[in-house]
């Protein structure tokens, strides 16, 4: 009772600036205007491609996979993708029939996929021709994980299960108390080592033992503030970050944190809104926040190094990181190009029509951009 109110009053609520996308709504904050760039960075457009339907204008957990060459996408109508990763030629598609919402994984042959309607899928990343699927009671909206002979997948009411990759055999679950009221989305699990990471309703974050689904320790990173449950909704729908032996993760209406992966102690807490996402590379954090400002944050404590804030309330993707540069996406279609020394705005292309949600995929020298409306967009820098 409590879950289905909690998605009730969510739908209800889709109107609230604060949680501007509950129910798909848009953002009633007007999005900062685009202003004139110079550009110091030039960046080719390889190819563009339509694929799909994308994700119909949800916030689904859909985003391009890669192996061997090939990119994998799902859109929400059922239609798998194989695309050839250096012309974007389609190698292979199947109809399934079925609300893609999360994924794909992929690893050897296996393609992993969650839907709308609890379905979790494994398809043959040779031909999307089905191998097993299992029924879930609650929707999946981040994308599963592949770890040794597991599937990992934490479905919207916050339960985390272990499936056999084979067989689609159930191994373990972690059944969580979801609170009252909470984001429509949940953070992918963090595979590590023997272990998996996952972010939780309410603030907290798990560490389970791989094999069993044992929890190792369960700690809360961010605790619900507030006297309405409205001011209370503490998130973590960012998936976490992890660098040598630390977790950095971020809350939505909480606090960017660093968590001890062995004990879970919080070694430091910022308050920083956020629920995009979050990257680290050559010892600095990048965060899009709520507001849609992207920071660049020492990871010893939090502080700040840089903020940019000319894209507020553009609806920003998580940031991906390429070389010199950070990369994120827009609601109006547009990817830019930011400095990670500076945050200074460096480049800008539109390469679709839509909202781009989905972190942009970086491989080798290129980065992989996916919108809501199916287009797929091959990008590299020179």
């Amino acid at each position: 009772m409590g879950r289905l109110l909690g998605m009730a009053l969510g739908f209800l609520l889709s109107g609230c600036s604060a949680i501007p996308w509950f129910g798909g709504e848009e953002d009633p904050r007007p999005p900062a205007e685009l202003e004139e760039i110079q550009p110091t960075l030039k960046v080719d457009r390889l190819w563009v491609r339509k694929i799909g339907q994308g994700t119909e204008g949800r916030r689904l957990g859909l985003a391009p996979a890669f192996q061997e060459g090939q990119l994998f996408i799902a859109d929400a109508k059922g239609l798998v993708s194989a695309i050839r990763a250096d012309d974007g030629q389609v190698r292979w598609q199947r109809e399934t029939g079925l609300s893609y919402s999360g994924g794909p994984a992929v690893a050897g042959d296996a393609l992993i996929l969650g839907s709308i309607d609890g379905d979790l899928v494994a398809l043959s990343s040779q031909d999307g021709q089905e191998r097993w699927r299992i029924q879930l009671a609650s929707e999946v909206l981040s994308s599963p994980k592949i770890g040794g002979k597991l599937v990992i997948v934490h479905s919207l009411d916050d339960q985390v299960f272990g499936f056999d990759l084979n067989t689609g055999e159930p191994r373990w679950v972690y059944a969580s108390q979801a609170p009252i009221l909470s984001l429509r989305g949940s953070s992918a699990p963090l595979i590590a080592g023997d272990a998996v990471i996952v972010g939780l309703s309410g603030g907290r974050l798990v560490k389970l033992e791989l094999a069993t689904g044992l929890p190792e320790w369960e700690t809360t990173v961010t605790p619900p503030r507030g006297r309405s449950e409205l001011a209370r909704v503490v998130d973590l729908d960012a998936t976490p970050v992890l660098d040598h032996n630390t977790l950095y993760v971020c809350a939505y209406n909480g606090d960017l944190a660093a968590v001890d992966l062995e004990s879970g102690a919080v070694l430091w807490r910022r308050k920083l809104s956020a629920h995009a996402g979050l990257a680290m590379a050559d010892g600095v954090l990048y965060v899009t926040d709520s507001d849609d400002q992207i920071w660049a944050a020492k990871p010893s404590d939090g502080a700040g190094l840089w903020k940019q804030d000319a894209l507020r309330y553009r609806n920003l993707s998580a940031p991906a990181v390429l070389g010199d540069w950070l990369i994120l996406g827009d609601l109006a279609g547009y990817v830019h190009w930011l400095s990670r020394a500076d945050g200074k705005l460096v480049a800008r292309q539109k390469i679709a029509d839509a909202p781009i949600q989905a972190r942009p995929l970086v491989v080798g020298e290129r980065v992989f951009v996916y919108a809501s409306d199916g287009t797929l967009a091959a990008l590299a820098p020179h």
